[in-house]
């Protein structure tokens, strides 16, 4: 059932804990699954992704327990070689565990829906197919069947870093060295670095080299104790929000974390409520909400290197404009970049989510400045990241109310 949300601007105060990151939580589980022995997961984030995750997770053969507040994660002892894998809306659980099931030689069908079918995998077909896996579609339900041989992969680092971290936590796998040879520059670099954090946790070595990276063959993952810390993304949400007038206290944040999205604190400093120009090709996770921060910002700003949103949930470069303008924003949409004007708010009205939960939460953010009710559409699509968004904002004195459709 599509729920629609009413929100009664005014700003936002009081204390709020960040949910952990999904990013991270991904990579936990993944990491736990492949290790021999048990796992322990504190502060795992629940919500529809990581659902998805766990869901194939378990399809392969790993067992996965929730005990009190940690996630108890048993490692694959005996691979099922028929998996059928539903990733929901997920690309990163779709591009994360194609290589992993390839590797443990599964014959395996992957679906998923929304806009999730519609989201590239090209580089797997062109590369998993050199190396002993058999597509038989090349559209979503995805069929595939082998076992994934080690040797050099070619990608571009300009598409999605997904797919090197997918790679990444398959290769330490294979009998063989592997090398991933990065063809353009490495856009959302630090997301790879998350991977290769998490791989080093739990025992595995890849090593960054000047051509990309190079992982050694016949490695095993090691069971071990991790914490997820806080969502930065999903931070920035709160930091934008005292940025254009609330006053949160955001709790939970390491100040040393390797999250990209950790920029949005810089960002917010140097701007100072001025016009700024941010290159996303780093952040794209965090530019619809950058585009509220500019909105509210004095002067033109421009956010660019972030053609890459076009294959998100949605067009999310086009949506971010379009959503934003019906409220009273001045937001024009390029080919990969945004031009904003800044206002002094916004006049309300009804937008739409286009079932995106970065969209979402950032009309709800943009709301807090506007001179009238905010409706919008779709709301529920939240729960993707961040499914207790909603109670947060209330908590902090945001005025909603559910409209069902």
């Amino acid at each position: 059932m599509k729920k629609n949300i009413r929100i009664t601007p005014s700003l936002l105060s009081g204390k709020v804990l960040v949910p952990s990151a999904k990013n991270i939580s991904h990579r936990m589980l993944i990491c736990s699954a492949l290790a021999k022995g048990t796992s322990v997961i504190k502060n795992l984030l629940e919500c529809d992704d990581t659902s998805a995750t766990i869901g194939i997770l378990t399809a392969m053969g790993t067992k996965i327990t929730k005990k009190g507040s940690d996630t108890v994660v048993e490692g694959i002892s005996e691979v099922e070689k028929n998996i059928y894998a539903d990733c929901f809306e997920s690309g990163s659980t779709l591009r994360f565990l194609i290589p992993v099931a390839a590797a443990l030689g599964c014959n395996s069908v992957f679906t998923g829906r929304a806009k999730l079918p519609e989201r590239p995998i090209t580089p797997y077909f062109t590369e998993l197919s050199k190396k002993g896996i058999t597509f038989e579609t090349e559209k979503m339900p995805y069929k595939f069947s082998g076992k994934l041989q080690s040797g050099t992969y070619t990608i571009a680092g300009d598409i999605s870093s997904q797919f090197i971290s997918g790679l990444l936590f398959a290769l330490p796998l294979l009998d063989g060295d592997s090398k991933i040879i990065i063809t353009t520059p490495l856009q959302s670099e630090s997301y790879v670095d998350i991977t290769v954090k998490a791989l080093s946790d739990f025992g595995v070595i890849a090593e960054k080299t000047d051509y990309g990276y190079f992982i050694p063959g016949n490695q095993q993952y090691k069971a071990c104790d991790t914490f997820v810390e806080a969502d930065m993304s999903n931070a920035a949400f709160y930091v934008v929000a005292n940025a254009i007038g609330s006053d949160i206290d955001i709790e939970g944040l390491n100040p040393n974390s390797i999250q990209g999205d950790k920029a949005i604190l810089d960002i917010v400093s140097q701007a100072k409520g001025n016009a700024f120009d941010v290159d996303a090709s780093q952040i794209p996770d965090i530019v619809p909400i950058l585009a509220v921060l500019a909105t509210f910002s004095k002067g033109i700003s421009h956010i660019t290197n972030c053609g890459r949103l076009r294959l998100k949930e949605c067009d999310r470069l086009a949506v971010t404009a379009s959503e934003l303008n019906k409220l009273g924003a001045k937001i024009t949409e390029n080919s990969d970049s945004l031009t904003i004007e800044g206002v002094t708010s916004l006049h309300g009205g009804i937008c739409d989510a286009h079932v995106d939960h970065r969209i979402a939460m950032s009309l709800a953010i943009a709301s807090t400045r506007a001179t009238e009710p905010v409706i919008i559409i779709g709301a529920e699509c939240v729960s993707k990241s961040y499914p207790r968004f909603f109670e947060d904002f209330e908590a902090l004195g945001g005025k909603t109310y559910v409209i069902y459709d």
